[in-house]
Order: structure tokens, then sequence, then C-alpha cells
């Protein structure tokens, strides 16, 4: 067994490759396919922060929110972002120890044990927004209770029963957690949940398992007791358990301390424990990457590859050989054939005939990403002058702004046409994030469970959208539309929904 001695130790296992591990989030867990949309009870953001402490509100952050990417790098700070992708994303765990006073006062003021008792006043419910449980020989034993949570009795199974309370997506009621993570999913193109785990001491709350997302845990509070295994399931895609006596001996096992961030990648087996001696341990875990490996970009362009080529590919649209469908084997005709069309296939893309379309990821991540930080509604109106063909026009709120192109649904008898959909997050809900099938609000508007908000154009308008998505400051007048009345159209249509305005 390896002990951790560096600051930026590489958590490299003696022998073989280190896989990956994620969290265990409603949405990020067991294997479940990502939900669209969800919605849970919680107040409004001046109600949530009503109750809290002058010291929380003050405590300036190290973090560094210019842009995505420098967040991200003071994040893992002081490793260096390009070596941290080189040499441990989806390779190996990394451990960061780091003795900063400013950073353990900051990561603590992002989630503590105190904070359960104001947000059960809010009407928290076991299942939805938060689990107890505990590790007991080796398997999870839920201790939830019916209905909405009580903060008494949750202390009461926290101080007697030695019970964990893990708090599922607290970036719905904590705002520093709400700009982290809007900022991570737009420098990871990906979708970020999270999970607050609070442990007493001797106690562990889940048995050990592996999940099929990346996971960077952050120590807000407290020790924890942290063993890593070897991966059964390289770069897992479903989360499972693992009993003790097929995971052998761990391949790291060490303490993470308030302010040390860990990080491990999808697969790895792992299990954590508060030690004796530590009052309670109180740890965040930020999850992204599921369903995000070029297996699932294959299934989401194929479909639409196929139909293209079937437009002016003959032989893909010629007829099976008679009985296929109800033979028991496939012959190995058939394979040759949908090999040589595969090829085919290939050849065109590689000569650039053919484009990749990607939407059902698209969509997926644009309708359920958070929206921009602490953005109002009268944010999203349109901003100034309305734009004429001298104006020069510029978007708003790029990087939370979707093009894709998809198969037009109207119900006609012409042939099925491609048209170009401008999708964005900014009407998408905090409160719901990551939340999935937790919906039982009877109240939620038909608007805000709509599959996308945005906007359908022509698939003529296409090289203007993707001049004006590539952040360029563009005269109207010179986009590449043929007609004055399209130009005007086109930007009149995304001023209207507060994506570009004049500049």
């Amino acid at each position: 067994m390896e002990e951790m001695k560096s600051d930026t130790e590489d958590l490299e296992a003696k022998e073989g490759s280190n896989r990956r591990v994620s969290s265990v989030t409603p949405r990020f867990h067991v294997g479940t396919k990502m939900p669209k949309k969800g919605r849970s009870a919680v107040r409004s953001l001046k109600e949530k922060e009503e109750g809290m402490s002058a010291k929380q509100r003050k405590i300036d952050s190290p973090l560094c929110f210019d842009s995505p990417s420098s967040l991200f790098q003071s994040l893992i700070s002081p490793m260096d972002v390009d070596q941290f992708f080189q040499q441990y994303w989806e390779k190996k765990p990394l451990l960061l120890q780091r003795s900063d006073l400013a950073l353990t006062s900051y990561y603590q003021s992002l989630f503590q044990l105190s904070d359960l008792k104001q947000l059960c006043a809010q009407g928290l419910e076991y299942g939805r927004d938060l689990n107890v449980c505990r590790c007991v020989s080796g398997k999870k034993k839920v201790m939830n209770k019916e209905g909405r949570a009580n903060w008494s009795q949750l202390r009461k199974d926290f101080d007697q029963k030695r019970a964990t309370v893990q708090f599922h997506q607290p970036q719905r009621f904590k705002d520093e957690l709400w700009r982290i993570q809007e900022q991570l999913e737009c420098f990871f193109g990906s979708l970020v949940g999270s999970n607050v785990y609070i442990t007493p001491q001797e106690s562990q709350g889940l048995p050990p398992h592996y999940d099929d997302v990346e996971v960077f845990i952050l120590q807000l509070e407290g020790q924890k007791h942290w063993r890593l295994y070897e991966p059964t399931v390289p770069l897992a895609r479903e989360y499972s358990l693992e009993p003790e006596e097929r995971i052998g001996k761990p391949t790291h096992d060490f303490l993470l301390k308030a302010g040390d961030l860990l990080y491990f990648p999808r697969g790895t087996i792992h299990q954590a424990n508060t030690p004796a001696g530590v009052e309670h341990s109180t740890h965040l875990t930020l999850s992204t990457y599921q369903n995000t490996s070029w297996g699932d970009l294959l299934m989401d362009v194929f479909p639409s590859l196929l139909f293209d080529s079937m437009k002016s590919d003959t032989g893909l649209r010629q007829g099976l050989p008679r009985s296929l469908l109800t033979s028991a084997n496939v012959s190995s005709d058939v394979n040759k054939q949908v090999c040589m069309f595969l090829r085919g296939l290939a050849e065109r893309l590689e000569l650039g005939q053919q484009e990749l379309r990607s939407s059902e990821m698209r969509r997926d991540f644009i309708s359920s990403r958070l929206p921009p930080y602490r953005l109002q509604e009268e944010d999203v109106a349109p901003v100034g002058k309305l734009p004429a063909l001298e104006d020069s026009v510029c978007m708003r709120f790029k990087e939370h702004v979707l093009l894709t192109v998809e198969p037009s649904q109207d119900n006609t008898d012409e042939a099925t046409e491609l048209v170009a959909f401008v999708l964005h997050s900014l009407k998408n809900k905090r409160e719901t994030h990551m939340m999935g099938a937790h919906v039982n609000d009877e109240d939620v508007d038909e608007e805000e469970t709509s599959p996308f908000q945005g906007l359908r154009f022509p698939a003529t308008h296409l090289p203007a959208l993707r001049q004006l998505l590539s952040g360029e400051r563009l005269l109207v007048g010179e986009l590449p539309l043929q007609q004055d009345a399209d130009k005007l159209g086109l930007v009149m249509g995304l001023w209207t929904e507060g994506l570009l305005q004049v500049c």
C-alpha cells in the first residue's frame, strides 16, 4: 500500500495503470440515463441566504473567475492544466495537499454541517434532496425516513447512529457552488453535478464502489481516510458496488484534510471513512463527463450520418435480402456488406463530402445545464437599439448558446429538409439542475419543461449563424445571405431572444 507524500503526488499505482472513478450523485448514478429536466422545492435566493452568517458572506474567493479556463486552473493549483490533462485525466488519480488557510476557510464556506439546519427549514425531502446512509458489513444501509427531513431527527441519526448525510446537488441552494459549476460546465462542455457527504467520526457512508463520471473531491471540513483500488472496469459506463474480496488491497491509502483536492477517473474503485478523533468530515464531490465518450458521440451522429448518406447512395436504399430479419443468424455476406457501407461512410467523411451532426447530446446538455450565474429575467430581455443593416452586431452569452442542424419535424408532403436550431440555456432553472426524475411540483409552467429554449432558421442561414457564433463582430449588411430581408430577419430573431446586441 502506498503512502501519499508530495503536495502534487500523482497517486500512481506500484504496478499496472490506474483508471477511473466518479461520484455518487442522483443524476450521475447507477447507470441511469442523464435525465433532461427536473424541479425541486426550493425558495428564493434571498430566503436561502438570510440565515447565512456574516463570516460566510465575507470570505473572498481564492479561485479566479475571469474565465472558465482560469477557474479550472485555480481549482487544481499548483498543478498546470496542460500537465493535468496529459498525465492524469482519464488515466490516474491526483492528490493535491494544500496548507493554505485562506483556501481552507473558503472551502468551509461552500458547505458545512451547520447549513443543514437552515436548509431543512426549506422543505427538504428524503430521497429527493438527501439520503441518510451507513456502510454496515460491506453493504449500504439506507436510513431515510418518509417525507420531509427534520433537522432534529437528522442530527439524532448523525450523532447516535453515526449515519452519513448525502446532500444532493447543493448548487441549487448555494450561490458560490452555482458560480463554480456553471463555469466548469463552460470549461468541460459537459454537465457538472455535485454532492456533499457529511460523515461522523469512526463511520463510513458507502461500501467500495466505482462510478461512471470523472470526480473532483474538495475536503471542506475535518478529515477523510481514502482508499483507492485498481479498476475492474476501466472507464466504466455505470455505477457498481464491488465486494471487498474482489478488489484486493488498496493501491493508494491516504488522509484528505480540509483544503485538499482529490481527482480520480471514472471506474476507480474507492471507499472512505472518517477516522477516530475527527468530529466529522464534510467533502464536496464534483462530477462530470457522464456519457460523454467517443462511443456516445458515435451513437448520436450515426443516425443523421446514415440519413444524409441514403439521400445520395442508392446502395444504402436497396432492399435487404429476403428473410434476413427472420433468420436466426447473420451471414458473413451480410457482415461484409455492412463493412463495405461503413468504409464508404468513412471515406466520404475523410473527403469532406459529409458533416457529422450531433443533436441529442447537444440538446441534452443545453437544456439541462445551469443558467449563467445570477442571471435575472430582465437580463435576458432585448438590449439596446434594433439592429439595422449598417450596424455591427455580436452575440451575447455565447458560452450558453449552441447550434444544431436537424431534420425538420414539419408534417408536409414534401421531402424532409434540414433546419438550423439556435438553442440556449438562459431560461434554465438553477433550482432543478441535475434533479432529473425528482419532479413533483404541480405548478411547473409548460415553458419551464420545454425540451429546449431557442430559435429555428432555414438551413440557408447556417453560414451566417456560424459566423455570428464564432464570436466575431459583424456588419449585418455583410452577413452571407442573399436578401437583406433575410439578414434583418436573422438578427432580429436573435435580438428578440436576448442573444444578440448592436456593438
